[in-house]
């Protein structure tokens, strides 16, 4: 085991370790509450998928809640629960987490409860265990895609702005073709690939002994052997620019008409990211934002407008709009009002008062989030398994503050343009009495 490399900035200490198995750990000690966070974050994601086998990675995030050698089936939630802890798990395109948050003294069960499961959950895995899973993943993909109003919208602009074969043309939910079609065997594999020490990293944050903790580390985790089967994902390299506007018509069951559309926007973790997130607060955060004051205040053409910015580190960022329209509102007109806002942006800039805005806000949801040991957790792995680097979290407020209004400028006006979004638009397929006296 390597000695630990301690470092602090703004009060909060990191220090890092690697166990002989490959397996990374972060601690950052942290007293002033009785409480501790273990997150566990295994490198994959739906960008690891191929095709024909889509959902495989969120599919496995339930999977490890029903059970391992030493751990009967839902055991982890009940014995969390029970030690008054909290937990869950989440996937995305391109990580697997797995996070408990419990008073100090139950830190050792939390890391008992996680080892045991990378190194033994094979022995429980089988095919009542698969059949329960795999239901529970369709119904949600029924809850919360297929069967709510707007609910596909994430999965058909991610699959216009990635086309095939990207590895992000598919989102983490796996289709009910790819979720029928996974065997026993697939999960199997699956689990021997990617949920070994060598594809982790952990992060233990909050009440702690640091000298204790990584004993208990190691006696938990230093006996599971590594993996060396993992594949690099594949290549998510694209053009800065899309070069054309890629335009899809929805008509579904929706209560009012709605424009949204995706912008190809730079990779996570430089600087011209920190800049389109800044251009994105600005302008469509909140109802200070422009596009709310354009669309809802003023045009009344919209009862909801917002822009973020779903950051990405292996393929371009996406900026997302979303706008649903006021009854009588058409798109033309909306679509119309949101590219005279880009253009008067790009061609302006922002205020001083608008950055020192957002800069404020993104500024107060970032410590917002580190408030909490969990949310700590959550950023050491993130910056460890994205960027190489937990204590690039110590950087990461600062180097959005930066940032000037020049480089916001210079992003809208290079990347927010008409050519370079894929775009639904959504029609109702039934009218609403109202909607029709509206435009009468």
């Amino acid at each position: 085991m390597a000695n630990p490399a301690p470092a602090s900035t703004r009060g909060l200490a990191i220090t890092e370790h690697r166990l002989a198995n490959g397996l990374r750990v972060v601690l950052s000690e942290d007293h002033l509450t009785p409480v501790t966070a273990v997150c566990l974050w295994y490198d994959v994601g739906s960008r690891h998928e191929v095709k024909g086998r889509t959902g495989l990675a969120h599919l496995f995030e339930h999977l490890m809640f029903q059970g391992s050698a030493n751990v009967s089936n839902n055991g982890h939630f009940e014995l969390v629960q029970g030690a008054g802890g909290s937990l869950n798990g989440t996937t995305s395109f391109e990580r697997t987490n797995y996070f408990e948050t419990m008073p100090a003294h139950q830190l050792e069960l939390a890391l008992w409860l996680e080892a045991d499961r990378m190194g033994s959950l094979l022995a429980a895995l089988d095919d009542d265990s698969m059949e329960n899973q795999r239901d529970v993943v369709k119904n949600e993909r029924r809850q919360r895609y297929d069967n709510v109003p707007y609910g596909t919208a994430f999965e058909k602009l991610t699959a216009l702005s990635f086309p095939e074969p990207h590895p992000y043309h598919h989102t983490p939910i796996g289709s009910m073709a790819d979720l029928d079609a996974a065997t026993l065997e697939d999960a199997r594999n699956f689990f021997r690939t990617y949920y070994a020490p060598n594809n982790a990293v952990l992060a233990i944050v909050g009440d702690l002994d640091p000298e204790q903790t990584i004993a208990w580390v190691e006696k938990y985790f230093g006996t599971i052997p590594a993996h060396d089967g993992k594949q690099p994902p594949r290549d998510g390299t694209l053009p800065d620019v899309i070069g054309q506007e890629i335009r899809e018509l929805v008509e579904e069951d929706v209560p009012s008409r709605a424009l949204m559309a995706a912008y190809r926007l730079p990779h996570d973790g430089n600087r011209q990211a920190d800049a389109a997130d800044l251009a994105l607060t600005i302008l469509g955060s909140g109802e200070s934002s422009r596009l709310y004051n354009r669309l809802v205040r003023r045009d009344r053409t919209a009862v909801a407008a917002g822009f973020g910015l779903l950051r990405l580190a292996g393929a371009p960022s996406l900026g997302w709009l979303d706008v649903k329209a006021s009854a009588g509102a058409t798109i033309e007109q909306i679509q119309t009002a949101v590219d005279e806002e880009l253009a008067r942006f790009a061609a302006e800039g922002p205020t001083a008062e608008e950055l020192e805005r957002a800069q404020a806000q993104i500024e107060r949801e970032w410590l917002d989030r580190l408030t909490t040991v969990a949310g700590r957790a959550d950023e050491l792995c993130r910056f460890a398994v994205l960027f190489g680097d937990p204590k690039l979290l110590d950087t990461a407020l600062t180097k959005v503050l930066d940032v000037t209004a020049e480089e916001v400028q210079a992003v809208a006006a290079a990347r927010l343009r008409p050519d370079n979004r894929a775009v639904l638009v959504y029609e109702p397929t039934t009218t609403d009495a109202n909607e029709e006296e509206a435009a009468a």
